[in-house]
């Protein structure tokens, strides 16, 4: 039984670092053959399930029983595993933002089913964006949640299901007929249930982001949650822990590079004809490119860990009982900037690691250029552009951040 708030306040702070070097040694297994799982497609299905069995998915269930992280403590660990394998850790992002909206917190029977499920090492897709939107995550979904009986049905055919291939639940998006939105969750073997892996997109290729078909779907009254019940994507700025998650895999990726780079100028052999050493790691021009990325590295990671620190304050507000509109803006605002500096940094270091040998790193049995198309690919997840212009609007006019869907 979930112990009620102020008791849980009662409890020792929980132990961020611990649960870090518990998970380090997995999380280097797992990188050992990131490289190879991208380049030959190779689904990590394995990897998935060693994280299930560690608990993984389970760090933000309530301290009583559990880890019980903060999302600071959460997020650092989030870019450890990003550097690890970014597909990985990108299969786990719709789960840890359905279970911040509507698990972690249990409001009744049906809650407790599906946070003793993330308990047992249950993993959480998503279904939301659709093609025939006009806009990218539009507001009414065409999907459609029709009553029957005392349940309903489910149809609709969604374009992403980031994780969904590898995940025992999905929360679906749904409209009924008279328009009230409603977040479905359903395990993802139910009749009626395919999804397909189909993402065909230069970078993120294992993270399983394909198209879901629901059709004709039971769906139970208590698997249904609406937004006018004020949970979940009924708050305002609902998705700041979706995009910030993004980022904080993109931070892992600037590790990735700062790692890989490391490894291939300390490897090296030979050197340019013109170099300024005869060991091409005393060369000062290739330390610099390798100081750089470091830096680039430290400043990424601390970006997104400032910005988790925003978003802790608002989910310590709403597990008090308090909705308060200013602090989930501080969140989204920090998140956007946040994003902005850890997506040019990857990206950059992406590019930037092959200045560090010759001709043979850009060989596909290293498999360098991952870094750069998977920052690049997440880097799309809600366009920078955007981002830069909301920052911009809100530095000079005062214009609040849009507060719903994902900008």
């Amino acid at each position: 039984m979930n112990k009620p708030v102020d008791a849980l306040a009662l409890l020792p702070p929980a132990d961020g670092e611990a649960e870090l070097a518990r998970l380090q040694p997995l999380f280097d297994q797992i990188e050992q053959g990131a490289a190879e799982r991208e380049r030959e497609r190779i689904l990590p299905f394995a990897e998935v399930a060693l994280l299930r069995e560690a608990g993984y998915g389970a760090l933000r269930l309530p301290r009583a029983d559990h880890a019980g992280l903060s999302l600071r403590q959460l997020l650092k660990i989030v870019i450890r595993l990003g550097a690890a394998d970014s597909n990985v850790a990108h299969i786990f992002r719709n789960h840890f933002s359905v279970n911040e909206l509507y698990v972690r917190r249990a409001r009744d029977a049906q809650g407790r089913i599906w946070q003793n499920a993330v308990a047992g090492g249950a993993v959480f897709g998503l279904g939301n964006i659709e093609l025939g939107a006009k806009t990218a995550g539009g507001v009414l979904p065409s999907t459609t949640l029709t009553p029957e009986g005392e349940g309903f049905r489910l149809n609709g055919t969604k374009y992403y299901t980031t994780g969904t291939l590898y995940a025992d639940y999905v929360l679906v998006r749904a409209a009924t007929p008279d328009e009230r939105l409603a977040s479905v969750i359903i395990p993802v073997g139910r009749d009626g249930i395919e999804i397909v892996d189909d993402w065909d997109g230069i970078g993120q290729r294992l993270t399983a982001s394909g198209t879901g078909h629901f059709r004709h779907v039971r769906v139970e009254r208590a698997e249904a949650v609406f937004d006018a019940d004020g949970v979940g994507y009924g708050h305002a700025y609902s998705n700041t822990l979706a995009q910030l998650y993004v980022t904080a895999i993109v931070a892992g990726i600037a590790r990735a590079v700062l790692t890989d780079a490391r490894r291939l100028l300390l490897g090296r052999r030979r050197t340019f004809y013109y170099a300024n050493a005869e060991r091409p790691a005393d060369d000062p021009l290739l330390l610099g490119v390798l100081g750089e990325l470091a830096t680039d590295a430290f400043a990424a990671e601390a970006a997104v860990l400032a910005a988790a620190e925003a978003l802790d304050a608002v989910a310590a507000a709403r597990d008090s009982g308090r909705d308060d509109p200013e602090l989930a803006h501080d969140a989204a605002l920090a998140a956007a900037k946040a994003k902005l500096i850890a997506d040019e940094l990857a990206i950059r270091g992406g590019g930037r690691i092959f200045d560090l040998a010759g001709a043979s790193s850009a060989s596909r049995a290293n498999n360098l250029d991952r870094h750069w198309r998977n920052a690049r690919t997440l880097a799309t997840h809600n366009p920078g552009v955007t981002k830069a212009a909301a920052i911009g609007a809100f530095e000079a006019n005062g214009t609040r951040l849009p507060a719903k869907g994902f900008f």
